[in-house]
């Protein structure tokens, strides 16, 4: 079980020399989406959190369906849909009349997910789920411990305390928001703006008087308008948002957002409850690098971006999935270039994320239902590292897979399902997916026909670092039923292929032996089950 953080408090100028490999500065969702990660990998981590509790707000309440992969991933999934809910409608109220709409859209059956839809989550309720987690594995986030200073050397970090104490680390990751401690230690530029004319007040409480059944939204003119979107929960909870002109004053007192509310809104609603509340300026910044030797950034630490799409917690997930066994390989011994695909991988995804946030920020202002629509390219599902530095651009692939891609999810045929110990496939109970394979903290081989089972047995994997799953998924290339034929569709099988899985769900090598059980040379480039992908990926 990996170490857990201290519960009591060093004096003042010790020296934490604890076995800390990561320390991650930060207990938001990407904070502790990394430390889970880590924890379950039996990486010894410790988390620091400036704030006294875990954050209360609802602020970012949009969980995409690439991200509840991550999560399924992590084995929070059915947790988090427990607790979340379906987007309501948009309703658009002028005058007498509501104009209502769908915001988000379904993806298609053919991208080969589980979670098609758009989850309404605040972000509290998030942060619980991860926290809850991460303590269940033996790691306590250490709140109230501000750091101050942060340097490295040739063999490790030191992280000094406000309150005097030491830690020592081999990597510190900073996921501690836009303001990133970490961020300014490393010297890492932060380049982008901040619109302080731009400004909106967020507060989280009961409203008396208004349904449950839309999301609803009050154009006014002059830049006053006000939405209100109703929250998972039978306490008829609200994440209220109230746009305010530079000149207005910011009063953020029940009394006054109760008036400004009924004042903007409807006479007859009555703001109650009042959990939280703040006032939110649009930042759009991109780190100039993720990494300075062995101090790394992750989330909002690395990229802020404006509210629009619900874009930024699920980067900042997604960075934290890519990151958390790239730092198992190279502390077990991989290259330490490992590391620098991840800002190879991520930092692109960063930034065209961001280019989306604002345009569609700006249709947000401009309160039209076609500014209000979110599509395919928020859900992340087509993020590829295709053409990076672990997928090069002439690897082999298949009919309509490359190296790099997310792997699609896929019901397994009947011959292949089975019940399995957790050493075999990662879970305890009925293989029914192939997610049911990839979930846990490994890499997953998968073989399609005769001669690509022959070939799996010979992967070298190396004894260090994240482990190998091997599973034969058909003899065959040839489907013999429905389902053998959407599976091999789903992986644009046409000959006999081995395909390797990431841990963090993405294609990491494809390869088509050279032998196929009949005897005939597949057509396309052959590779050995022993590709200098391996070597890039691993800690042999």
């Amino acid at each position: 079980m990996p170490e857990s953080n201290d519960t009591g408090r060093a004096a003042a100028g010790a020296v934490d020399t604890a076995a800390t490999a990561v320390t991650v500065i930060g207990a938001g969702p990407v904070g502790l989406a990394l430390a889970l990660d880590l924890a379950r990998r039996g990486v010894p981590v410790r988390v620091v959190e400036r704030d006294e509790k875990r954050f209360q707000g609802s602020r970012a309440k949009g969980i995409q369906p690439r991200t509840l992969e991550v999560l399924d991933d992590l084995d929070l999934a059915d947790a988090a849909r427990a607790a979340g809910g379906a987007y309501p409608p948009m309703g658009l109220h002028l005058g007498p009349f509501t104009k209502a709409w769908q915001m988000h859209a379904t993806a298609p059956d053919s991208i080969g997910t589980p979670y098609p839809d758009v989850l309404l989550l605040p972000q509290y309720a998030t942060t619980a789920l991860l926290h809850d987690a991460v303590e269940r594995l033996g790691v306590r986030v250490d709140f109230g411990a501000r750091a101050v200073e942060i340097t490295q050397d040739e063999e490790a970090c030191t992280v000094r305390l406000e309150d005097g104490r030491v830690l020592r680390s081999r990597y510190v990751v900073g996921a501690d928001g836009g303001s990133s401690t970490v961020r300014k230690a490393a010297g890492i530029a932060f380049e982008g703006t901040t619109d302080e004319d731009d400004r909106m007040i967020l507060v989280d409480g009961t409203v008396d008087g208004l349904s449950h059944d839309h999301w609803h939204i009050w154009p006014r003119l002059r830049g006053r308008s006000i939405a209100a979107c109703p929250l998972p929960g039978d306490d008829g909870r609200f994440q209220i948002m109230i746009k305010i002109r530079p000149d207005d004053p910011v009063d953020l007192t029940g009394p006054a957002l109760a008036t400004l509310l009924r004042r903007r809104a409807g006479a007859s609603l009555i703001l109650r409850d009042i959990t939280w509340s703040s006032v939110f300026r649009p930042n759009i910044r991109l780190a100039e690098r993720y990494r300075d030797r062995r101090l790394l950034l992750c989330g909002d630490a690395a990229h802020v971006h404006t509210p629009a799409g619900a874009q930024g917690l699920n980067t900042g997930v997604q960075d934290a999935h890519n990151l958390g066994w790239k730092l198992q390989q190279v502390l077990a011994g991989a290259d330490d270039a490992l590391l620098d695909s991840y800002e190879r991988e991520r930092r692109p995804v960063a930034a065209q994320v961001l280019g989306r946030s604002t345009e569609l920020y700006e249709g947000l202002r401009r309160t039209r239902p076609s500014g209000l629509t979110r599509g395919p390219d928020e859900h992340q599902l087509g993020i590829s590292y295709f053409g990076g530095p672990l997928a090069p651009a002439d690897a082999p692939r298949t009919a309509n897979l490359r190296c790099g891609d997310r792997a699609p999810d896929a019901v397994l045929p009947e011959a292949t399902k089975r019940t399995g110990p957790a050493g075999t496939t990662g879970t305890t109970g009925s293989v029914s997916r192939l997610f049911d394979l990839y979930r846990g903290p490994h890499f997953t081989a998968l073989a399609f026909g005769a001669g690509a089972a022959t070939a799996l047995d010979r992967i070298p994997w190396p004894p260090g670092g994240v482990p190998l799953r091997r599973h034969t998924v058909l003899t065959h290339t040839t489907a013999r039923t429905p389902a053998e034929e959407a599976l091999l569709t789903a992986y644009g099988i046409t000959e006999d292929t081995v395909v390797l899985i990431r841990p963090d769900g993405y294609i990491g090598d494809i390869s088509h032996p050279a032998e196929a059980a009949d005897g005939n040379r597949p057509s396309g480039r052959a590779t050995s089950p022993a590709s200098p992908a391996i070597a890039r990926l691993t800690a042999g």
